[in-house]
């Protein structure tokens, strides 16, 4: 069977991506070599945001405030029609110092974001910190109250429900072996499961993606980096806002569920969890809220991010293949930019008016 567009990778890009395309009428299938969901996109904490917005290129800025403003149509959604809640929350971001609290007020003022300066919380505004803070700066922390999180599992889960009812094949444990080229354009994908052919072909495979790519990758720049996570659990939520600390965040969930994050390992395609970064993070996010010295780990997880030049993802139509396309590099903000993205690779492949200017996404090819 010929599709209208074969998608490899079905990460939260891949099933984004298949699903605009299948609201679109075309036939989509989507392959993964392993299950879908169970990469990147489960294992990430699910903050629709930088986490330092202002230390971002404004190509990173442009992209996640357009996918952010999808979410919450999008979302609800999701939820009425497959019923499964991906629980899009707007909890705010608390950004603890140190911080330059003078780009904060430009990124603010240039992205018409709301910023408050707040007292620290009172569970970190200690003897040792007052003695140690000699500006404002240091006693206060900055809010983003329109910042929100999102239930990457549930999301992933809702997603996946969506793409098959509309009509999506979805291949599990396929890997894509090459490519066959001719003229070109790719004639066809020879895989662990046989040959697929297609009209157009997507490449939303993350941090393999320059592995299904082979050859015809040229200089694009992915690379895995791993990151690590804790869970607690407390009978209530112990904060009500994502709290960051330089690269540490805590994410609080509604039921209880205390997300800690992350490290940023690069060691290749080496996803092994490790005692010293779950005692890293522990004394990290310790530091921000004391109580979790006494509070036991449900759960410690790692994920290989899709890592890219200035964090900005590869969007578009290869440079020499005319019917190849590419969606991945998001690096920690898949999540934040899956529906944005999502809508310009699909615009890409049908020829359609793009919603923001996509030239800084296809730079990926040359770095």
């Amino acid at each position: 069977m010929k599709y209208d567009v074969i998608v490899v990778g079905a990460g939260i890009i891949g099933l984004a991506t298949a699903e605009y395309l299948l609201q679109q009428g075309l036939n989509v299938l989507i392959l993964e070599r392993e299950y879908v969901g169970k990469e990147c996109s489960w294992a990430g904490g699910g903050i629709l945001s930088p986490l330092i917005p202002w230390n971002y290129p404004q190509p990173v800025t442009c992209l996640t405030k357009f996918s952010v403003n999808l979410f919450p149509e999008w979302t609800a959604r999701l939820h009425a029609v497959t019923g499964i809640n991906p629980e899009y929350h707007q909890c705010g971001m608390l950004i603890l110092p140190p911080y330059d609290l003078g780009s904060a007020i430009h990124w603010c003022s240039r992205n018409n974001a709301n910023m408050h300066q707040l007292e620290l919380p009172q569970h970190i505004s200690t003897e040792r910190n007052k003695k140690v803070s000699h500006s404002e700066a240091e006693t206060r922390t900055i809010f983003l109250p329109s910042i929100a999180q999102i239930r990457n599992p549930r999301l992933l889960r809702a997603l996946h429900r969506h793409v098959i009812r509309l009509g999506g094949q979805i291949m599990e444990n396929c890997t894509v072996h090459n490519l066959t080229v001719k003229q070109g354009r790719v004639r066809s994908l020879q895989t662990s499961r046989g040959k697929f052919t297609a009209n157009d072909y997507a490449i939303t495979a993350g941090t393999w993606s320059k592995e299904v790519l082979g050859q015809y990758a040229f200089n694009l720049e992915i690379k895995p980096i791993c990151g690590q996570m804790l869970l607690f659990k407390f009978e209530e939520p112990p904060i009500s806002a994502v709290y960051v600390k330089g690269n540490t965040y805590l994410i609080p969930r509604k039921d209880g569920h205390l997300l800690v994050g992350s490290t940023l390992e690069d060691k290749g395609f080496n996803k092994q969890i490790t005692i010293s970064a779950r005692n890293q993070m522990l004394k990290n996010a310790s530091a921000i809220l004391p109580e979790l010295y006494k509070t036991s780990i449900v759960h410690q997880w790692s994920g290989l991010r899709p890592a890219t030049h200035r964090n900005i993802p590869t969007i578009g139509q290869h440079p020499n293949l005319t019917n190849l396309y590419v969606n991945s590099g998001h690096f920690r903000y898949g999540i934040t930019m899956a529906p944005g993205s999502a809508r310009i690779l699909g615009n890409a492949i049908l020829g359609a008016t793009q919603p923001l200017d996509i030239y800084p996404y296809q730079f990926g090819w040359k770095d």
